[in-house]
């Protein structure tokens, strides 16, 4: 069982608990679809934050001085086995929504796609190395197609 947590670090937010609903709907798509071995209880929170706390805090983790859409702060880094507290996901309201905008996308599906992009870290599963990008990229397809959001890399179309 994994409980999520969720917190309103910026008071920018729509109201979350539509929000929420899908978060908790898309995490539960990506367990069953990964199924880790996770201890008997988890807990994850999702931290609904602005473009100045996630800069702050890309500066800090990462040394890079720009915000992001999505950061996540794994609490083991080994995870292997996992903590019961597998970490968090902060997720900057203004850049998702450029983002989204940009690419002609939702707002909520991209929203869903980040929260299972930040959830995938806090599972081990990274992007550092290509082969590592690709697999999590297809994992990522796989679970939002379970969603019926459609391809967020183009891919799906990119095959044929």
């Amino acid at each position: 069982m994994i409980t999520i947590d969720f917190i309103d670090d910026s008071r920018v937010w729509p109201p979350l608990p539509p929000l929420q609903s899908r978060i908790e709907s898309a995490i539960s798509c990506s367990l069953m679809t990964i199924k880790p071995r996770l201890p008997e209880y988890a807990e994850a929170a999702f931290i609904f934050s602005d473009n100045q706390r996630v800069q702050s805090l890309n500066l800090r983790w990462r040394d890079e001085d720009k915000p992001t859409n999505v950061l996540s702060f794994a609490s083991n880094k080994d995870h292997e086995p996992y903590s019961p507290l597998l970490g968090d996901i902060f997720l900057a309201l203004e850049t998702i929504k450029s983002e989204a905008d940009e690419q002609s996308k939702s707002f909520e599906d991209h929203l869903i796609h980040l929260s299972i992009h930040g959830f995938l870290h806090l599972l081990g599963y990274d992007h550092v190395y290509e082969a590592d990008g690709v697999e999590m990229e297809q994992l990522e397809i796989k679970i939002l197609f379970q969603l019926g959001i459609v391809d967020p890399y183009g891919l799906e179309n990119n095959r044929q």
